[in-house]
């Protein structure tokens, strides 16, 4: 299986998706031009991720901002990984001044049946 690894640019986050080391970062920027066609081979990759998962995956999501098309995008990525049967962890990282960044994360994390850990950071 392919790994997916993506720098990032002023609109688009830097994801790393790792699958021998089970683990999927998406930082930075989410603010494409089309979401649903930058999401959906990250979306594939978990598809093809899912018939046979690690033991155990850490997801990274470590966003500045991201707007209203994108979040639909995370939240079908989220159901995606939901499906699998193993130790999911979700790591959503938020500046600490950041109410909105945390508020999406307790959102998402009321949506999905995954466990998440709101990590406070300096700056992303």
């Amino acid at each position: 299986m392919e790994d997916i690894r993506i720098q990032g640019t002023p609109k688009t986050p830097t994801v790393n998706f790792i699958s021998s080391e089970g683990l999927l970062e998406i930082k930075g920027r989410s603010i494409p031009e089309n979401s649903i066609e930058f999401y959906k081979p990250l979306i594939d990759w978990i598809e093809s991720y899912a018939q046979q998962p690690n033991d155990s995956s850490n997801v990274n999501i470590q966003l500045e901002y991201f707007n209203t098309s994108s979040s639909k995008c995370i939240l079908d990525l989220f159901k995606k990984l939901e499906a699998i049967n193993k130790s999911i962890t979700i790591n959503w990282y938020y500046e600490e001044d950041d109410e909105d960044m945390l508020e999406a994360g307790e959102d998402y994390e009321a949506i999905i049946n995954i466990p998440f850990k709101m990590i406070e950071v300096e700056e992303i």
